[in-house]
């Protein structure tokens, strides 16, 4: 069979993919886009983002009716799949739209297994009958990742699970130990700690999600300290025992803790291993992740990669904005200037959200600096909606007239961060939001107040201080 070519072939149909083909279908290309699974929409839309997302705001309804109603119990044996909500309508209301754009814009949706043969010649296989081969001159690797699952921890599906199959237990469980220290992890340690479970925190590392701004990592343990979440810093596995009766998890420090059912959420790795990347020429890092370019071009010029292939911050946002900066490259459009900041969301409990420099960061580049802070419980929003605890914080040059960072944690604190970071690309000074007039009662009074504590004395930091 003749290969069938098209102007461009991407790999991969969650939200980088999806974007670098609606960009090329838009500028007039022919496009097929390769998706291995049943539906577009990626592990995002599927086993991610979404469900994930679906089962947090089940313990934020109960997290916030213990708060203001009475306490609230889950009773044993729960099933998983009534704490889900509408997560099934959802996601199909998800791929509707999303099928709906591709299929607007003329792209071709081929399902199958993608692997290359060439440079210029990909090989796909469906499920159900012959391979057929696409050519190009132009590819977009947006494959995703899948759970970096060590040999020390041997995933079952069962009693140990990854973040692809958490969601598929049949109930809740009383005890859980979570694996890791990066977003994942804390973000469904955050979750089943508010749905009652008893769950300990094994982490390598000294504190969780380390990139993140100290003070908001410090909320971060404080709530799962309240929620009577265990975290235990600088642990190794050194074995892991299943059975019938539960897990036992041997730490290199010596203690066993023990759970019902294990979470292995150390990380994601590129889900490159069956592309015959070496039949493309396309090379690796060290990390297994793909190398590319500030343009996001591998070692060969005409194959481009984004998404979680090519790394941190793996992030849907960044992603979408990667594939469709990486096709206007390849297409020879104009490429807007790269956005000088980029938040960053984790979706724990409380919300953690930032923009710019952290703390630390802006007193290693800048030696002074002035930092302003708002608590939520000193603006109406939070007194009303007895979400109390949380922080905005805002950090400025030694003359507090050049805004560095805006940090939050908290009720909607990656959405409060959104305004810092419009205020960061318009060069603002943190003194706008003292003069703006803002809707009341609204969040965004936090702003006002944080900037008004950095024009204090006491907001000045040195980095002598912390050195």
């Amino acid at each position: 069979m003749n290969p069938t070519r098209y102007d461009v072939v991407v790999i991969g149909a969650g939200p980088a993919g999806q974007q670098a083909a609606l960009q090329a279908a838009k500028a007039g290309r022919s496009v097929a886009i390769v998706e291995q699974q049943r539906e577009v929409g990626g592990d995002c839309v599927h086993r991610g983002t979404i469900p994930s997302k679906a089962l947090r705001e089940t313990a934020l309804q109960i997290s916030r009716a213990r708060r203001t109603v009475a306490e609230v119990a889950l009773p044993p044996m729960t099933p998983l799949a009534s704490l889900l909500g509408r997560v099934t309508d959802i996601i199909e209301q998800h791929v509707a739209v999303q099928d709906g754009q591709l299929s607007r814009h003329g792209v071709a949706v081929v399902h199958g297994r993608a692997t290359f043969t060439s440079p210029t010649h990909l090989e796909v296989q469906p499920v159900r009958g012959g391979k057929r081969t696409v050519t190009s001159s132009i590819f977009v690797i947006a494959s995703g990742s899948v759970p970096r699952n060590p040999p020390e921890c041997p995933v079952d599906h069962a009693n140990v699970l990854d973040s692809d199959s958490i969601l598929s237990l049949d109930y809740l469980p009383q005890r859980l130990v979570v694996l890791g220290g990066g977003v994942i992890a804390c973000e469904y340690a955050s979750t089943f700690a508010q749905l009652g479970v008893e769950v300990t925190v094994v982490d390598s590392g000294r504190r969780p999600v380390a990139f993140m701004d100290d003070e908001l990592v410090d909320a971060l343990l404080a709530a799962w300290a309240a929620a009577g979440c265990r975290h235990l810093p600088g642990q190794t596995i050194s074995r892991l025992v299943s059975g019938p009766g539960g897990c036992a998890v041997h730490l290199s420090g010596g203690e066993v803790v023990s759970g019902e059912k294990v979470l292995a959420a150390m990380g994601r790795v590129a889900n490159v291993a069956e592309l015959g990347l070496a039949a493309a020429g396309v090379t690796l890092t060290g990390r297994g992740h793909v190398a590319v370019d500030r343009a996001y071009r591998t070692s060969v010029p005409h194959i481009y990669a984004v998404g979680d292939v090519i790394g941190f911050p793996a992030l849907a946002s960044v992603s979408m904005e990667q594939g469709r900066r990486a096709m206007r490259h390849a297409l020879g459009m104009p490429v807007p200037e790269e956005a000088p900041v980029t938040p960053i969301g984790l979706y724990t409990i409380p919300e953690l959200g930032q923009v710019g420099l952290t703390e630390a960061e802006a007193l290693q580049k800048h030696d002074t600096i002035r930092v302003g802070r708002c608590r939520f419980d000193e603006v109406a929003r939070g007194q009303i909606s007895g979400e109390r605890e949380g922080v905005l914080k805002l950090v400025a040059d030694a003359s507090g007239e050049r805004l560095l960072g805006v940090a939050a944690a908290g009720a909607d604190a990656n959405d409060l961060v959104h305004l810092g970071q419009i205020a960061m690309l318009g060069n603002l000074p943190p003194s706008t939001f003292v003069d703006a007039v803002l809707n009341f009662p609204t969040w965004g009074e936090a702003y006002r107040i944080a900037a008004l504590s950095l024009q204090r004395a006491d907001a000045m930091r040195w980095v002598s201080e912390v050195a």
